[in-house]
């Protein structure tokens, strides 16, 4: 067969240089998503790989080139979550700073995916030091970061005291909606329980 000098001829495809696959972010967020979606459907010790994949619509290579193993994308998962964070309430007094803190709180576990994942977790983390470090992890620089600024505006406010005690503020503050959400399982609050309990927590935090 021959060809004619003067025609175009097809140019060779360029290969890509090894090693140099670019990891594509709308795959990434979708194999996030299932995981968090596998978590509230199976729970952390039946989840697989070949579950998360098939659930976000790619192979399992495809997890496997960003994860090396479930535990691994579990820890990124939540650990990112510490990165997200939460909004900082700046609404002039301590009071209406724990009030806006408590809803947002109040709505981020009340979402059905955080309500069945959050109590599995924990539990994983009682037999997982890896999963429980990510957790606190998560704890102390998302949920505790903010109740400190909180606490810390308070004091340029002199609303509380200046040598107030940090760890048991914080402790006042995050502790009821996660002793109702994650422990007893009960994120169905009664009318009128946030604003009361953000004025019994102002009330307390003052008196420290």
């Amino acid at each position: 067969m021959t060809t004619n000098a003067d025609e175009p001829q097809p140019r060779p495809r360029r290969r890509a240089p090894a090693g140099a696959a670019v990891l594509r972010e709308d795959v990434t967020e979708a194999i996030r998503a299932a995981v968090f979606e596998e978590l509230a459907a199976v729970g952390y010790a039946r989840m697989s790989i070949e579950g998360i994949a098939r659930r976000a619509g790619v192979g399992k290579t495809a997890v496997y080139r960003r994860w090396r193993s479930k535990l691994h994308l579990v820890l990124d998962l939540v650990s990112a979550i510490a990165v997200q964070g939460l909004p900082a309430p700046d609404t002039g007094s301590l009071e209406g700073d724990l009030r806006l803190l408590y809803e947002v709180t109040s709505r981020a576990l009340r979402h059905p995916v955080a309500s069945q994942i959050l109590p599995d977790l924990q539990a994983e983390a009682a037999r997982n030091p890896d999963i429980a470090e990510a957790i606190q992890k998560a704890l102390r620089e998302g949920q505790d970061g903010v109740a400190r600024g909180v606490v810390t505006a308070a004091q340029q406010r002199g609303e509380v005291r200046p040598d107030v005690d940090h760890a048991l503020a914080l402790d006042l503050i995050s502790g009821p909606l996660y002793w109702r959400s994650v422990v007893i399982r009960n994120p169905k609050l009664p009318k009128g329980y946030l604003p009361a309990l953000a004025r019994a927590t102002t009330a307390a935090l003052r008196a420290l």
